[in-house]
C-alpha cells in the first residue's frame, strides 16, 4: 500500500510511515489528513481514503545537529548521479566513491564521499582525482536539507500529494 507522509505541526516533514500506522493516528485524534490518496480502504461498516499526507496536532521537537551520515543520504544529496560522467543509473547500480582516497588519508565525510556509477569508480579505482581522467559535476557538501524523508521508503519521485511538502529536494521533470 501507499507510504504516507507525517509531518510535524509546523508542515516540516518528519519520516515516512505506513498507512495503518497514519489511520492509528488519525482515529487516535493526533493527526490530520492534509492529502488523501483515491484509494480507500474498507471494512464493514466504514469506508475510508487513505491518507497520503498527516500532520500532528502537536509540535515535535526534533533533536539531532543535522543530516545522518548515510549511502541513502548521499545518493540523494547527489540526486542519484553520478557526480563524475553525470549518468542517473538506477539505484541498485550506484555506489559511492572517496574522492581522495582513503589510502592517500582521505576521510569518509560528507566533503570527500560523493554518489558515482560503478563504471566510473572502477575507471577511478584507488587513484586521486587528478590521476584518474575523471572530474566533478560539483563539489560535495554537507547538506542542510533532510533527505531521509524521501529515502526511508526507497522513493526516487515521491508521490505528487507530498510535492508541496518537500519543496526542499523535489525535482519536477
Amino acid at each position: 500500500m501507499e507510504p504516507v507522509l507525517l509531518l510535524n505541526a509546523s508542515f516540516e516533514p518528519l519520516r515516512v510511515i505506513d498507512w495503518k500506522r497514519a489511520l492509528t493516528l488519525v482515529f487516535a485524534g493526533k493527526v490530520e489528513v492534509v492529502e488523501e490518496y483515491a484509494r480507500e480502504i474498507r471494512s464493514i461498516r466504514l469506508a475510508v481514503r487513505l491518507p497520503a499526507v498527516v500532520r500532528l496536532l502537536t509540535l515535535v521537537r526534533v533533536r539531532g545537529t543535522g543530516v545522518k551520515f548515510s549511502r541513502q543520504n548521499i545518493y540523494a544529496r547527489d540526486n542519484y548521479a553520478c557526480q563524475y560522467c553525470g549518468v542517473q543509473p538506477l539505484v541498485s547500480e550506484l555506489t559511492y566513491d572517496h574522492v581522495i582516497p582513503r589510502a592517500h588519508g582521505g576521510a569518509t565525510d560528507w566533503t570527500n564521499i560523493v554518489t558515482c556509477c560503478i563504471p566510473c569508480n572502477r575507471q577511478k579505482g584507488g587513484q586521486a582525482l587528478e590521476q584518474s581522467g575523471l572530474h566533478l559535476q560539483r563539489l560535495p557538501r554537507k547538506p542542510t536539507w533532510q533527505p531521509y524523508v524521501t529515502m526511508a521508503m526507497g522513493l526516487r519521485h515521491p508521490p505528487d500529494s507530498w510535492r508541496t511538502y518537500l519543496a526542499w529536494h523535489t525535482r519536477t521533470e
